[in-house]
């Protein structure tokens, strides 16, 4: 087994410190010398056509600087070149309540507020959709011309034979599920800083520099480039320390764009940063959905036909809302082998805020179902949930029927980890008795025990911008004294991606980690990497990293083996020295071994690993040290058997002149998915793969969901740095249990009633189990010393794992997510035949039919929607909801 220096081992975050001490700097931290504060005027209707914006009062206000509308900047955009139906600002009408409408850039924060109050919009209020399945029956009023019935994209999808697949089933099930809507909450709001300088030619503004909380960096020069009609060259983005990003930062947001186009008719620097309820506005987190699943399976739980019609609550623009759909269908293949599948797929535009990438993006809520009704095959079989799943694993090598390619496969040992783990088959084997005849406990709460796998992609195969071009390009300069210096356009959000490279470099290179300085996400220095998304920069920005350091250590051994005497191929890298491979001689009476003179005390750096000690030269030395270390003039002794590391790189400087390297990374073709509409999304070079289980209490009384422990295993390929990848687990699992138990963007006619940090009710610490992490490494073939994803694939089983513990303890199949005290409650009195009590607003949490509505009143009279006389939503309604007062 290869022994690694650096790659296994739990490092620190190379950017630990200026975070832990509050040195390290976060886009609203930043300011220049004249800067403004720019404020948003959002729309306050769902669907309203602008007639008129009249900026003059605000304008006159002392203190405002410059007010923008949608007419300085009427060039749409979007993330996908299929979807540019977004303005920065409105041009012709708002299609959610919180709409961008126009900007102000004043001296002062209380200022552009005020001087927002003092702008005139003349709206023409036209019917608004809320409920998908009823938005795309329209006929008119459509939310965008150019999408008859509101349906942003449809796909439909047949593999192999799903009809006789279901004919051949001894058992057929079928149901909906619902998926209610969740955001990011990172910690982080939006903030961004824009830049002209004033070009020395004609003093009007010139290159535009944009600091901003992003995930994309070459994304957002491309549609600045685009919106501002100025070329990238002209613009650089640099991306700060982020807050947290979970993809709600991996596409554009108009306040990115806004503060440009305020910078530019200001004439001087332009800062906006989202408030909470902003972000809450701007949105692009997990929509909400309906699953109308079908399975089909034998008498041994064989899967043998899937059918799945999904649709999204997409909101008011694109987004990546092509891409999500796609996602739910072709994730549908990769974790089970499914011969027959049938997939329908709606996204569906409503007049709500836009959802976009999170978490696991397009995976979710289908897995949630998918793993449910997994559970209902076992239990109408009568058999295991944890052998159902073992009788349809994969069997890889293999192509999937939809033309997923797996080369690595750690499911089988996942659940055997988390089986074992939680003493799962004792457990059941004591709760043989279904729920409904167990012997009543002392209190109200019962206990029971759930499992549910998930999986995900290590980046998409094909870039969505539709080019060529590698998808990472990673570039190294090594310095004279020994110094490393990576530039990489990958973007640390958080999840460590910065300490990665750094890790693979120093292991490629043989080097302490502390000689790596990484600089990311400069698009004036760094080469271009597509972002941070879908799980791709281990992957991709790891293989390029690994492929720029092998550049440079092959130049590096060119130059050491005339030095040692021995060819390239024979020069090994390790401890932060250059040894001759084998036995190298270490005086004229005593051979020592590459290991012996690491651990020599008198040894260079002194024992391996410590870059502290006095470095010494081996051979006479003449002329300058360089930073107290590096040797510049030099006669030769003869030929060595081993040097430092630093006088490797002055031997290739001095034959060479320079020192770099370069390495990109592509997907090979075979991993780029099928020839079909919508075929090129799904496709990866590699899938990681998660197994759970969830023990919970169920108080029968309240209808509280107590979770009490998870044990989670993620086969991430290889774990490069254990720590980070148990941190990622452990954090997508948390993200999981806030969906499953808690949070819920709640809607009233188009406007969000819970646009707070209060309100929405993300997991505290307060409601933390205790979650026992499990590495499973299946060393892919092709990952970067056989990485693959580690931060998204686990958040997907925790839902229906504790769905399905749910249901192990009282007895009731939940269908629609997060799972409340109020939806339990109901489903438990309606199993037990208690009166009922209307709690979930008509919909049956174990049978959903559509998406609840919140029944209060709007709680902003003139500042909530005015809805227009024709909105469906108002029709059948008691007169008393149909406004609010304070």
């Amino acid at each position: 087994m290869r022994e690694f220096s650096t790659i296994g081992k739990s490092v620190a975050f190379v950017d630990a410190a200026e975070k832990t001490t509050g040195h390290g700097k976060y886009a609203d931290d930043l300011s220049l010398p004249g800067m403004l504060i720019g404020k948003i005027l959002h729309s306050p209707y769902p669907h309203a056509r602008i007639k008129c914006i009249d900026t003059s009062r605000a304008r006159a206000l002392p203190g405002v600087v410059a007010v923008v509308t949608g007419q300085d900047a009427p060039t749409t955009y979007g993330i996908l070149p299929i979807g540019h139906d977004e303005h920065a600002l409105a041009l012709d009408k708002v299609r959610y309540v919180g709409d961008n409408v126009a900007c102000v850039a004043a001296v002062d924060e209380a200022t552009a507020e005020k001087a927002l109050e003092l702008i005139d919009v003349d709206y023409e209020l036209l019917p608004a959709w809320f409920d998908p399945e009823q938005s795309m029956k329209a006929e008119a009023d459509f939310i965008h011309e150019s999408r008859p019935h509101n349906i942003e994209k449809e796909y439909h999808h047949t593999f192999g034979d799903p009809a006789k697949g279901f004919a051949d089933a001894d058992y057929v099930t079928e149901a909906r599920y619902i998926a209610n809507e969740v955001t990011h909450a990172a910690m982080e709001p939006h903030s961004t800083l824009a830049s002209f300088e004033l070009d020395p030619h004609t003093g009007k503004p010139g290159r535009l520099t944009v600091w901003s909380s992003t995930q994309v960096p070459y994304y957002l020069q491309h549609k600045l480039s685009l919106v501002l009609d100025i070329p990238m060259s002209q613009i650089r983005v640099i991306k700060p320390l982020v807050g947290g990003g979970f993809g709600g930062k991996s596409e554009v947001i108009p306040l990115e764009i806004t503060a440009a186009i305020a910078a530019r008719a200001a004439g001087v620097p332009v800062k906006i940063t989202y408030t909470r309820e902003e972000v809450f506005w701007a949105h692009r987190g997990r929509p909400r959905t309906i699953i109308d699943l079908k399975m089909g399976a034998t008498n041994d739980g064989s899967i043998v036909a899937v059918a799945a019609r999904v649709i999204q609550d997409g909101g008011g623009y694109c987004s990546y809302g092509p891409v999500t759909i796609l996602y739910s269908g072709a994730l549908l293949g990769a974790l089970y082998d499914i011969p027959n599948v049938r997939y329908d797929g709606y996204r569906v535009l409503t007049n709500k805020p836009v959802c976009g990438a999170m978490r696991g993006h397009g995976t979710v809520n289908v897995r949630f179902a998918f793993e449910s009704q997994l559970d209902e095959i076992a239990a109408a079989l009568k058999l295991d949930p944890a052998d159902v799943r073992r009788r349809n694993l994969l069997k890889p090598p293999c192509v999937t029927v939809n033309g997923l390619r797996v080369l690595s496969y750690g499911l089988p040992e996942c659940i055997e980890r988390v089986v074992s783990a939680s003493n799962w088959s004792e457990k059941r084997a004591a709760q043989t008795k279904s729920p409904e005849s167990r012997e009543p406990k002392a209190d109200s709460r019962k206990c029971g025990l759930g499992l549910a796998c998930s999986h995900y992609v290590s980046g998409a195969a094909n870039s969505i911008i539709r080019s060529d071009m590698p998808h990472s390009t990673v570039n190294i300069k090594v310095d004279r004294d020994g110094g490393v210096v990576v530039y990489t356009g990958a973007s640390e959000i958080g999840q460590g991606s910065d300490t990665m490279v750094a890790q693979i470099v120093a292991e490629v290179l043989g080097c302490d980690l502390a000689r790596v300085k990484v600089i990311a996400a400069d698009t004036d220095l760094t080469p271009i990497d597509l972002g941070s998304y879908s799980s791709r920069v281990t992957f991709m920005n790891g293989n390029a990293s690994l492929r720029a350091a092998e550049d440079v250590k092959k130049k590096i051994a060119a130059a050491a083996a005339r030095k040692l005497n021995c060819s390239a191929d024979d020069v090994v890298f390790r401890g932060d020295r250059v040894f001759r491979k084998g036995v190298v001689a270490g005086t004229a009476t005593k051979q020592e071994s590459a290991a012996e003179i690491l651990e020599r005390k008198d040894a260079p750096y002194g024992p391996a690993g410590d870059g502290r000690a006095e470095v010494k030269v081996q051979g006479r030395v003449e002329g300058q040290t360089l930073r107290g270390s590096v040797q510049q003039k030099r006669k030769e002794e003869g030929p060595k058997d081993w040097m430092t590391f630093e006088e490797a790189v002055v031997a290739a400087i001095d034959f060479s002149g320079a020192l770099t390297g370069t390495g990109s990374y592509a997907p090979p073709p075979e991993a780029r998915g099928g020839h079909f509409k919508g075929g090129g999304v799904g496709p990866s070079p590699a899938y990681s793969y998660s197994a759970q289980v969830a023990e919970v209490s169920v108080d029968e009384d309240t209808g509280e969901v107590t979770v009490q422990k998870i044990w989670a295993a993620h086969d991430c390929g290889r774990a490069l740095n254990p720590v980070a990848v148990e941190g990622q687990v452990i954090g997508s699992v948390w993200m999981g249990l806030g969906q499953a138990l808690e949070e819920e963007m709640v809607w009233k006619d188009g406007l969000l009633m819970n646009p707070g940090m209060l309100e929405y009710r993300s997991p505290s610490a307060a409601e933390s189990p205790e979650i026992e992490c499990f590495i499973v490494e299946s060393i892919d073939p092709e990952g970067p010393f056989g990485a693959k994803e580690a931060g998204e694939g686990s958040l997907a089983a925790t839902i229906p794992a504790i769905s399905n513990a749910i249901y192990d303890a009282v007895g009731i199949r939940l269908r629609e997510a997060p799972f409340t005290p109020e939806r339990v409650l109901a489903a438990l009195r309606a199993k037990n035949g208690n009166r009922k009590l209307n709690m979930t607003r008509d919909v049956d949490p174990t049978a959903p039919a559509t998406f609840p509505e919140h029944g209060g009143a709007l709680w902003f009279k003139g500042k909530g929607p005015e809805r227009h006389a024709a909105d469906p939503s108002r029709l059948a309604q008691p007169a008393a909801e149909a406004g609010g007062d304070d």
